[in-house]
């Protein structure tokens, strides 16, 4: 008999909490959310209009968001208000369809790509009060398309049109990115090679003891950058590590939130590091997130490029093949940035 991947927290109908989702009490949030006004107040704004007409002070901005903080948000990034509804809407049809409806594009335990929740592999291992629904993008060999939806109607055809726009963003940033680290801004784009692009889409109902759960657990990303969309009207549920501290993001209207990830962190030798991050829940607004993982090609042996490789900064991360490591990270529980312990030349722990 298959076994089903779908943990489905929408359908939990009453106020005890099963225990599979109950979190071990070192591992709960602190409620009510525990945040720093002030660190809040200063997590960076990066303004792409400004990098786009020249300011170099903007990409000074950017080099300090990069390397003090891992997360940014960035606005007037060209992404359209209609095509940020659009792709809102849709998600949330998705998520609001019957269940037997969504079980049709059912994640098989062990993938990454379909409606189910991810990184779970025992019966034992506590879950996340999250329903996500993920599809690969680009290149075209990893989609799955019996995972396309045709429910609710031009579901898969907003993807699109919103996939190739942000895959346009996270050019431009990653082009920005370099220029802040003073190398040539095509540098990334002739180290991936064909990009790899994917999105998730998670929806965090309500819960009734949002102390008890996380809705993602601690993570970082295998990505070379992350790009997430947060619904105008949600709950506050990003948090980030921030000087051992875990700092809630509000978001600022119009903006996109940019994350650094693990492979950045690998090409520029810790310079620019990757960043652990999680949801917590609320216990009457729900939360709908919708994110793009951005990174090389499978193909592509990465390693920390020689200018971030000197006598004060010898090297910390081996060469290794990204397709090896993107398998890697699917194929383990999201544990802090313990996956990315595969890339380091020590075994310390960076959880």
């Amino acid at each position: 008999m298959k076994t089903s991947n779908i943990h489905d927290v929408q359908e939990l109908k009453n106020t005890i909490i099963p225990d599979r989702f109950v979190r071990d009490l070192h591992e709960r949030p602190l409620l009510p959310t525990f945040s720093n006004n002030n660190i809040l107040n200063q997590v960076p704004i990066i303004d792409l209009a400004k990098i786009n007409d020249g300011d170099l002070s903007e990409i000074a901005n950017l080099a300090v968001a990069c390397q003090d903080w891992g997360f940014f948000q960035v606005i007037n990034h060209g992404i359209g208000e209609k095509l940020l509804d659009n792709i809102e809407n849709k998600a949330m049809e998705f998520f609001m369809l019957p269940l037997q409806e969504k079980q049709k594009y059912e994640m098989t335990p062990g993938a990454f790509q379909g409606y189910g929740q991810a990184f779970v592999f025992s019966d034992q291992q506590k879950l996340d009060w999250c329903n996500m629904f993920a599809l690969g993008v680009d290149p075209p060999f990893i989609r799955n398309p019996n995972l396309w939806p045709t429910n609710p109607p031009n579901f898969s055809e907003t993807i699109e049109l919103y996939q190739s726009e942000i895959g346009k963003l996270c050019k431009k940033v990653l082009r920005y990115i370099a220029m802040s680290l003073n190398v040539r801004a095509e540098v990334f784009e002739e180290i991936f090679g064909e990009n790899v692009q994917a999105i998730r889409m998670n929806y965090y109902p309500p819960c009734p003891r949002p102390d008890l759960v996380l809705g993602l657990s601690p993570h970082s990303d295998g990505s070379a950058i992350t790009i997430l969309h947060q619904k105008k009207d949600s709950s506050v549920g990003l948090q980030f590590l921030k000087e051992n501290n875990w700092v809630s993001l509000q978001p600022v209207p119009n903006s996109l939130v940019v994350n650094i990830g693990d492979t950045i962190e690998v090409l520029t030798n810790g310079k620019y590091k990757s960043v652990e991050h999680r949801a917590v829940t609320n216990e009457v607004k729900d939360r709908l997130s919708i994110v793009t993982f951005y990174a090389p090609s499978y193909q592509v042996e990465l390693g920390p490029m020689s200018e971030f490789v000197n006598q004060n900064n010898p090297v910390k991360y081996r060469y290794y093949n990204h397709g090896e490591y993107s398998r890697h990270y699917v194929s383990r529980k999201l544990q802090g940035k313990r996956t990315l312990e595969f890339a380091k030349l020590t075994t310390d722990a960076m959880a």
